[in-house]
């Protein structure tokens, strides 16, 4: 267990760093784009992606997730899972062609018919990527599936700029994509040595895990774009675009911390599935990290949010400021019980996360209908999160449950990083109060001051707990071994009493 901790440890960090450059790379890529063409250029390969993506839906079957689950997956499921990806490809490309004339009929724009003949191309030859690489997830070979990763978005962007500098217009988006998805299929094959073959003999085996994840995606997809439908035709377009921007700008700290870490602890628990105790003892490290990363970066937002939308969006966002705050905690329990959902994946039991994202839906929309209709996007955004709140302390519960977990464990884990963000939000309240100085140095002023409270609240309630085991040992221990070179300091473990 403890060589599973290190490399899960490695992982976060690869998979972090990746997420961090994979921003700054799309990040520079907007910027260049948005001065070589015109928005009009943008909207038109929207309509098409936009149309993909829906079909999409249908065959996101999640493959790669059943592979990584099934500990003692053979070539025979691997195969399986690369034969529907064709199958799949063929299919999205036949359903593209068909539709491309009646589709450019409805927008009114027959430029983009040709557009989606070359997406069903690019579609159809992307379903023969070698699914090899999955093994490096499998395996905890985080280390690869960054270079992969990377790898893979630095083609896309070098070969979208270059076109985008030569022709100036849609075509530079759409060839782009084209060839990036060529690039990236001629590289899944040279990265591994899997030659994968058609088969389908391990189609019910996949299927009997993956039917359950299609649902998932199917519900979440429109858990997500139910919202816009309702807001869009009860409150109007400029609702909307305040919707979308509140919601990418408050979600952004946490999903960029959160999700590499979820990436990297599914396949770890899939390798502890027949070992409940250690699954259980890296389940509450992970969930005290998250916590500890999570909560004062939720919290931090809803504390500064009055401060850096002028700042950062311009005093015409500024109606954006309490659906920040609200979508800030929505986050932050995002974060939170995402761990909880890859126990449930990794355990093998992806019906339970059906059920509760059929639940979360089930309350959503009528209490957003509601909402929205007497509060306008205020009622909208409140209804998320109280659909959230319901069903977080559910999906917890379950999944302690099914670790055989104790709430006075869990809490043993958690109580440092609530109360080291209490202190933390009344530092920074207090000092929001007081001060009177520029926005941009008053926002600067309370961040590091914020963050300073934090660690240093955090870190002595650590100590005067007796360095008792969790994220804060996790994280000295890493920084000792990973950064100073020091010998690793054996903290308190709960292994033989994680019960309660």
């Amino acid at each position: 267990m403890d060589n599973i901790s290190s490399k899960m440890a490695k992982g976060a960090a690869w998979m972090v760093g990746f997420k961090m450059l994979e921003r700054s790379i799309g990040l520079v890529s907007t910027i260049i784009l948005a001065r070589l063409l015109e928005p009009g250029d943008f909207g038109l390969v929207a309509m098409a992606t936009a149309f993909l993506g829906l079909l999409t839906l249908l065959t996101s079957f999640s493959f790669d997730v059943a592979l990584i689950q099934k500990q003692d997956a053979d070539r025979h499921l691997y195969d399986t899972a690369w034969t529907f990806n064709v199958i799949f490809g063929v299919l999205l490309a036949l359903v593209l062609v068909a539709t491309a004339i009646p589709l450019a009929q409805f927008y009114n724009e027959v430029r983009l018919e040709q557009i989606l003949y070359v997406l069903a191309i690019s579609t159809l030859l992307g379903g023969f990527g070698n699914i090899g690489p999955v093994a490096f997830r499998k395996d905890l070979q985080f280390h690869k599936e960054f270079y992969f990763l990377l790898a893979k978005k630095l083609m896309g962007f070098t070969v979208c700029m270059i076109l985008a500098f030569t022709l100036r217009n849609y075509w530079a988006l759409v060839w782009g994509t084209f060839a990036g998805r060529i690039l990236e299929v001629l590289l899944s094959y040279r990265v591994h040595p899997y030659r994968p073959r058609f088969c389908l003999k391990g189609r019910k085996e996949l299927f009997g895990f993956s039917g359950w994840l299609f649902l998932v995606n199917t519900i979440g997809f429109m858990c997500n774009r139910a919202p816009e439908f309702i807001i869009g035709k009860l409150v109007g377009t400029q609702a909307l675009g305040l919707y979308n921007i509140s919601n990418e700008i408050a979600s952004l700290p946490t999903n960029e911390l959160v999700q590499p870490i979820n990436r990297v602890t599914f396949p770890a628990y899939s390798k502890l599935i027949d070992d409940d105790i250690g699954l259980a003892n890296i389940f509450l490290k992970v969930q005290s990290i998250i916590t500890l990363l999570a909560l004062p970066i939720g919290t931090g937002i809803v504390l500064t949010a009055h401060l850096f939308v002028p700042i950062l969006l311009g005093n015409k966002w500024l109606d954006t400021i309490p659906l920040i705050q609200l979508f800030s905690v929505y986050g932050t329990l995002m974060a939170v019980q995402s761990n909880a959902s890859t126990v449930y994946l990794a355990k093998g039991k992806p019906k339970i996360q059906a059920f509760l994202a059929g639940f979360y839906m089930f309350m959503l929309l009528p209490i957003m209908f509601v909402l929205t209709g007497k509060n306008g996007i205020i009622g909208a955004v409140s209804s998320v999160l109280i659909a959230l709140t319901i069903v977080t302390p559910i999906s917890i519960w379950l999944s302690h449950r099914l670790l055989h977990l104790g709430f006075i464990t869990l809490l043993g884990y958690l109580w440092r990083p609530v109360l080291a963000t209490f202190s933390m939000a009344a530092v920074v309240f207090w000092l929001d109060t007081r001060l009177d100085l520029v926005p941009r140095l008053q926002l600067i002023t309370i961040i590091i001051v914020g963050i300073i409270i934090y660690t240093l609240t955090i870190l002595g309630l650590w100590m005067i707990s007796g360095r008792k085991d969790g994220a804060e040992s996790f994280i000295v221990n890493f920084l000792q071994t990973k950064l100073f070179k020091l010998p690793p300091k054996a903290y308190q473990n709960v292994k033989s009493n994680y019960k309660n």
